[in-house]
């Protein structure tokens, strides 16, 4: 009995492993309704705005504080959008694109062509105050979005990410809220 128990490490881990990964990607292609693609698909253009409004800043402001919060932002949703392309594609879904679904605009907190083109002439103090109002709004829309994907999806691993995206955005709000008050 004892005998059966005994085996190499690495195949033990490897066996489990890859069970694990293919019920995961089973779950994932088949456990999902379409508030859970439609979360999906507007979150990647969503993110992919946040991602391009925070490369703005380094060459926008002198604020360390705000230089500091574009770069969270960043880190934070660059790898957010690649679980998203996953999920998707693991639903036989296409891969996203930074423009697809949106519209410009259709998305709550999604800034329009207008907005972005001001923030880009803007810099120094007024760079600042535009950059937060608007990445206020911006990831309020964000969790708005993920908490209609609370309320309606089915895939845990898509409402993870919308439980994870309200908690880190609401987060960066109060941050940025605090930094408006100081200015």
């Amino acid at each position: 009995m004892l005998a059966a128990g005994c085996s190499d490490d690495s195949t033990a881990t490897h066996t489990t492993e890859h069970s694990t990964t293919i019920t995961t990607s089973a779950a994932a292609s088949t456990d999902f309704n379409d508030a859970d693609v439609s979360f999906l698909q507007m979150m990647y253009p969503h993110h992919a705005q946040a991602v391009e409004m925070a490369k703005m800043v380094p060459s926008h402001t002198q604020n360390q504080q705000l230089i500091a919060l574009a770069a969270q932002v960043e880190k934070a949703q660059a790898p957010e959008m690649q679980q998203i392309t996953d999920l998707l594609v693991g639903f036989g879904k296409p891969a996203p694109s930074a423009t697809e679904g949106h519209g410009g605009h259709a998305m709550p907190g999604m800034m329009t062509d207008a907005q972005m083109g001001s923030l880009q002439a803007a810099n120094g103090a007024d760079f600042d105050r535009q950059w937060l109002e608007m990445m206020i709004a911006h990831h309020e829309g964000a969790v708005r979005m993920a908490q209609t994907e609370l309320n309606v999806g089915v895939n845990p691993p898509s409402r993870q990410l919308a439980t994870k995206i309200i908690a880190d955005q609401e987060a960066e709000i109060a941050t940025m809220r605090g930094m408006l008050a100081q200015n």
